[in-house]
């Protein structure tokens, strides 16, 4: 099944990343054959910021998933941590 609004969603997204006024980006691509490619930096001074701002991103990724998914916040966190467990940082 095909969702009308990806299209949109995606278009939207792309705007924005060009927006120069970002802290914080991150992209996370899974394509129709099941690869993965992930794209994050961050404009940060100090470990503690790199430590919020990622937080921040990984919190609204997760209650999107978990409102999406019909899924609790801790359903979805405990199988991203799982997933982050097997995957290559490259």
């Amino acid at each position: 099944m095909e969702n009308p609004q990806f299209d949109e969603v995606r278009a939207d997204a792309a705007a924005a990343i060009t927006d120069g006024n970002l802290r914080s980006v991150y992209t996370g691509l899974v394509h129709e054959n099941g690869r993965h490619e992930y794209y994050f930096g961050n404009d940060t001074e100090s470990a503690d910021e790199l430590r919020e701002t990622a937080a921040i991103q990984l919190g609204m990724l997760v209650r999107v998933l978990a409102d999406r998914s019909d899924s609790s916040v801790d359903e979805i966190a405990d199988l991203a941590a799982e997933r982050a467990e097997s995957m290559e940082l490259r």
